[in-house]
């Protein structure tokens, strides 16, 4: 692992000696132990955990390290990467945040040799130190031709290179779509080519060919160009051209990316790949329909010389006439030839007419046997017709019309007779039912008279009206609840007296214990207190 320290000299001291006055540490048989009698201050763990932070982070601050990425599973779920940096004597934790991971250029991959530049920190969770990467790029050209070629063998192993996969381009594209850096030479010469060979409508998606973003521009660009719809304002190009100027290995690497080289083998339109010079490789040029060496010789290839093609057709116009007068001349030798060879329509005629004139007969014939075939089997028809005729017909009905007649009147006579009777029978039979049930009820409604008769003599020997007729009384509360006791009816409650020709209210009094007061003659009064009546 190689370090670039922003520091030099007696500076480059270990992190342990700028502690020694935080806490002295001495080893005696391998283990660590603090002599007695020392005058050094006690401090917690997590204090001295933060001194280390901040010692590290203030030496070290920005490094920029060599290594090759180990441990590396994807980014977490919270979208931060975590892996670690590894050489043959030392491995280095490293950490990418969420927002610098999406930002990268360069993506962590297991196994590749990169150059990451950070901050040194310490995770005092693990007692560990780390770098927090805020770039990374692979280490030297080397290390990138690695990872195109790791690349091109996982995008080959898919397909995605098959020569089955490549489609004709169009022979002249109505519309070219230009996926290049607007401000380039590039673009100069595409659109001068095009209007040199056949002047066609360009349209051109600007996107950046080189930085961090170029390659999502460009995948989006060709994305966007497919996502055009056919009939739309905009008009969806019949063939794309991606291109850029010539460039080192790193200025070209947005072309070898994974997410342009799928949207090229997803494009439904024909695509042209025309990056850098022709010795310039890059996996867009495996994938694309049609290589081109150079941006000019993309548009080369994308529409044909117009000049070319006039000389081409007015070739084709001339050996097309002159094909043709050969043409008629022969025929008409031909024709004249087979003339002199055939015979008169007066020849040709002779015998079909022959033919003609005998099937006239025979048709002739034909027509008055089948005409008197026809006669006879008419009158045969007529004769039997006559025996069924619609007044015999009619006569045969109306008899039988009149017998179903009289037999549904004698029927009808006879039901009447007999549902007459039933009727008698039946109203003599209602006559003796209605006498029996009229005896039925008199001695029923006899019986539960006398019933009731005894029940109302009972309940009158038995009801409480006869205790109060012989000078009783029932005394109720408020709620109309029976008092049983002086003890239930507390002092000034309102009470109801129930005598046997009605009721009275009252207020209760003062009530004591004892003997019952004497009872006051009727009609009479006593002496003493009357506003009691207890």
């Amino acid at each position: 692992m190689r370090w670039s320290l922003p520091v030099v000299g007696p500076q480059r001291l270990p992190v342990v000696a700028e502690m020694r006055h935080i806490c002295r540490m001495e080893t005696a048989d391998d283990e660590l132990a603090v002599p007695q009698g020392t005058n050094a201050p006690e401090i917690s763990v997590t204090e001295l955990a933060n001194a280390l932070k901040r010692t590290v982070e203030d030496r070290f601050g920005r490094v920029r390290v060599r290594g090759e990425i180990s441990n590396y599973r994807g980014p977490h779920a919270s979208g931060h990467a975590y892996f670690c940096l590894k050489d043959q004597g030392a491995r280095l934790d490293a950490v990418i945040w969420k927002g610098t991971f999406q930002r990268l250029r360069t993506r962590p991959q297991e196994g590749l040799e990169v150059v990451a530049t950070g901050r040194i920190t310490t995770f005092p969770g693990k007692s560990s130190y780390q770098i927090v990467i805020e770039a990374m790029e692979p280490a030297g050209v080397g290390a990138l031709m690695a990872l195109l070629d790791e690349r091109r063998k996982k995008l080959a192993a898919e397909g995605l290179f098959d020569a089955a996969r490549k489609r004709p381009l169009p022979f002249l594209p109505g519309v070219v779509g230009v996926v290049t850096s607007p401000t380039g030479a590039v673009i100069r010469d595409i659109l001068h080519r095009i209007a040199d060979r056949f002047p066609r409508r360009v349209l051109v998606w600007p996107v950046r060919v080189q930085g961090e973003t170029s390659a999502a521009e460009v995948a989006a660009a060709i994305e966007g160009f497919n996502a055009l719809p056919l009939d739309g304002p905009i008009p969806r190009p019949d063939v794309l051209i991606v291109a850029r100027g010539g460039g080192s290995l790193e200025d070209l690497w947005s072309f070898n990316e994974e997410i342009v080289v799928r949207a090229a083998a997803a494009s439904a339109i024909p695509l042209i790949s025309a990056i850098g010079h022709e010795t310039d490789t890059t996996l867009i040029d495996h994938v694309a329909d049609l290589r081109a060496p150079t941006p000019t010789g993309a548009a080369e290839k994308a529409v044909p010389v117009r000049a070319e093609l006039a000389e081409h057709l007015a070739a084709r116009a001339r050996r097309l006439a002159m094909a043709k007068t050969r043409g008629l001349d022969d025929r008409r030798a031909r024709l004249a030839t087979f003339a002199r060879l055939l015979p008169t329509p007066e020849q040709l005629l002779q015998t079909p007419r022959q033919r003609l004139d005998r099937a006239g007969e025979r048709l002739r014939a034909a027509l008055r046997a089948t005409q008197d075939a026809r006669r006879l089997r008419l009158s045969r028809l007529a004769h039997a017709l006559a025996g069924h005729s619609p007044q015999a017909e009619l006569r045969g009905k109306k008899e039988r019309l009149r017998g179903l007649g009289q037999r549904l009147d004698q029927g009808l006579k006879a039901r009447v007779a007999l549902a007459q009777q039933q009727a008698a029978n039946d109203r003599q039979r209602l006559g003796t039912a209605g006498a029996r049930l009229r005896r039925a009820f008199d001695t029923g409604f006899a019986q539960r008279k006398d019933r009731l008769a005894r029940l109302a003599r009972l309940q009158d020997s038995l009801s409480h009206k006869a205790v109060l007729a012989r000078g009783f009384a029932l005394v109720r509360d408020e709620g109309e609840h029976l008092l049983r006791s002086v003890t239930e009816a507390p002092a000034g409650a309102t009470v109801t007296i129930e005598f046997a020709d009605g009721r009275v209210a009252a207020h209760v009094g003062a009530t004591e214990s004892g003997p019952a007061p004497k009872r006051r003659p009727r009609g009479g009064k006593t002496k003493g207190d009357q506003g009691s009546l207890f």
